[in-house]
């Protein structure tokens, strides 16, 4: 009796582990990354269209207490600085940084005044400025 052994190896393979640790990881990722806040302060950043990809070292966030009063803030510190304390924070922050970058942090209803000023810092010193917004 000729009895024939069928091991003939099966050259299929699945994926259905590989996309299920892919979407783990992709729910991993995006529920870390709503965890990271740029900035503790609360914020009403205007909106803008273009990004940009740069990463700024020291951010300075502008809060508006709709008193005509302004305060700085350093790395979303929660102390407010003075105008005259901010330059000397910002050369002592940026000082050993290669290509210095920071990012102005402005409330919606800081005048353009304000944030001028932030800007006139960056152009004494030598430095590059984000202005952060929102996406549209």
């Amino acid at each position: 009796m000729a009895l024939k052994r069928s091991t003939k190896v099966d050259a299929a393979f699945s994926v259905s582990s590989m996309t299920d640790i892919v979407f783990l990881l992709l729910i991993f990722f995006l529920v870390t990354s709503t965890l990271i806040n740029p900035n503790a302060l609360k914020l009403l950043l205007p909106k803008s269209t273009g990004q940009v990809n740069a990463k700024a070292t020291v951010s300075v966030s502008i809060k508006d207490w709709h008193d005509d009063s302004y305060t700085y803030h350093i790395n979303g510190d929660e102390t407010p600085l003075s105008y005259q304390e901010v330059e000397d924070a910002l050369v002592g922050l940026l000082a050993a940084e290669e290509d210095p970058t920071f990012s102005i942090y402005s409330d919606e209803t800081v005048p353009v005044g304000e944030v001028v000023q932030m800007m006139n810092i960056a152009k004494r010193n030598h430095y590059k400025v984000i202005l952060a917004t929102q996406p549209e």
